[in-house]
This record gives C-alpha cells, sequence and structure tokens, in this order.
C-alpha cells in the first residue's frame, strides 16, 4: 500500500508600488491571502521617478490531505486535477 500527500496548487499575484524597500515590505504583508506563501517579489526602480516596484507571487501552501492505493499509477490517477503530489511512503 502507498500513501502520498497531496496539496493544491494555486498562484496568486499582485503588481506593488512603495517608496522604498520597507513600504513594499509591508504592502506585501498586507495583500498575502490566508495559506499562501510570498515565493517572489523581485524589486525594481521605477523609471524616470522615485520609488520600487514589484511582481509578487503568493503560492498556496495549505490544503495537504493524504490518498492511499496498491500502486504508484494507481496513486497518481487519484491526484485530482490542479493538485500536485508532494511524496509517497509505502505503508
Amino acid at each position: 500500500m502507498l500513501v502520498a500527500l497531496i496539496r493544491p496548487v494555486e498562484s496568486h499575484t499582485v503588481e506593488l508600488v512603495g517608496d522604498s524597500l520597507e513600504d513594499v515590505h509591508a504592502q506585501l504583508a498586507e495583500h498575502a491571502p490566508s495559506g499562501f506563501d510570498l515565493v517572489s517579489a523581485p524589486a525594481r526602480m521605477l523609471k524616470g521617478a522615485q520609488g520600487i516596484e514589484t511582481t509578487a507571487r503568493f503560492d498556496r501552501r495549505d490544503g495537504l490531505r493524504e490518498i492511499e492505493a496498491e500502486g504508484m499509477d494507481a496513486l497518481v490517477a487519484q491526484v485530482p486535477e490542479g493538485w500536485q503530489m508532494l511524496s509517497v511512503r509505502s505503508v
């Protein structure tokens, strides 16, 4: 018997502009959806103006659950659309 840990795959992006890195960082904390983690927020200087802009990406990290099957093919077939398999163990 195999048991797999799966979670939903979902991303959320937001465009932010701030006066400083501290300002952008504070905005990132405000825009983080529940259950999502910040995975990318490259900062860029604004052209022709003072300030910083970023395109922040948040990925869903909650919603973990386990599925079971007798073999790997059956286990993969059980992974719903929009979910990813994180690990597999034998029981």
